[in-house]
């Protein structure tokens, strides 16, 4: 199994009603600026663990390095939530750092969903983000106002196969079915890397089973519909140095299949002030776990350069 070279310490804080879990490497606080990892969609904040570890020891000698699990994943709770609203993780954000850096800028990283809350953050609270790193948060296809009527039904229909328990995840037999799982979905993901990531994304019940530890309620279909000119706003208005990093795997064409390309996601990207751009090659979305080490490099680079 992966033998972390740096291990991580828990706490749990109380935000907004819900107690979440933060993990920490390095100080516990630093006059050097503090580095904000944020996970994407039913992943966890232990997943920036091979990134961490690949980081130099003078990038991270007197740093301080956070990374929440967001409300409703891994160790943080989600207070009965039937389902998740997007702007409900800029406000966790915005507590977050009011709890752990005060008014200190921090340099934030944000993956898949945590990228796209991350571009968000920089430019409604462009004074608290030093430099910005978006790995692979694309946002969303673009929608029309006709979509709303069916887009409120089906959110309302899929509230009630929630509560029927028709989208319940499904329960693995053992930590090992867990680590097939992660390796079917990421097939770069090696045995070693599976196995330890298993043990952080899912846990054991009382009958022995193994469960993912993201709330089902993740999976409803937001009401709101994907609004592209404001997105276009927000990112206008982030002052931080921006570093956009994708893989050099479509993931975007292979998920939606034409409704949303990288050409669309690059043009919206012309709306930051202050960007550049990556690619991370030999790595699928989970570019993290797929090539940390190159990951690592170009975080360094940017975030000291």
């Amino acid at each position: 199994m992966y033998k972390e070279k740096r291990i991580s310490r828990s706490e749990l804080v109380p935000i907004r009603g819900i107690d979440y879990h933060v993990r920490h490497w390095g100080e516990a606080s630093s006059a050097l600026p503090p580095l904000v990892l944020v996970h994407g969609w039913m992943d966890v904040s232990a997943s920036y663990q091979f990134v961490v570890d690949a980081l130099s020891d003078a990038f991270v000698q007197g740093r301080s390095i956070i990374a929440p699990d967001w409300r409703g994943y891994g160790k943080t709770g989600s207070a009965g939530a039937d389902n998740f609203w997007f702007p409900d993780y800029l406000a966790d954000l915005d507590f977050l750092l009011d709890h752990y850096v005060g008014d200190q800028a921090v340099d934030l990283v944000g993956h898949s969903m945590g990228g796209n809350v991350a571009m968000l953050y920089a430019g409604v609270r462009p004074g608290r983000i030093r430099k910005l790193i978006n790995l692979e948060g694309f946002g969303m296809p673009a929608t029309r106002a006709s979509q709303a009527p069916g887009r409120f039904a089906k959110w309302m229909d899929e509230l009630k196969s929630l509560h029927k328990g028709e989208m319940a995840l499904k329960p693995y037999k053992d930590a090992d079915g867990v680590a097939r799982r992660l390796m079917r979905t990421n097939p770069r993901l090696t045995q070693a890397k599976a196995d330890w990531l298993a043990r952080h994304w899912a846990a054991p019940d009382a009958q022995g089973q193994w469960n993912i530890l993201g709330d089902a309620a993740h999976k409803i279909t937001n009401a709101q519909l994907y609004r592209v000119d404001e997105v276009l706003e927000i990112y206008r208005n982030i002052s931080a140095p921006t570093l956009a990093i994708e893989a050099s795997d479509d993931s975007l064409g292979k998920w939606w299949q034409g409704k949303y390309t990288l050409a669309e996601y690059h043009e919206r990207l012309k709306a930051v002030p202050q960007l550049a751009t990556a690619v991370v090659q030999d790595a699928g979305h989970m570019l993290h776990h797929d090539q940390p080490e190159q990951l690592a490099s170009l975080i360094e680079s940017f975030l000291t350069g």
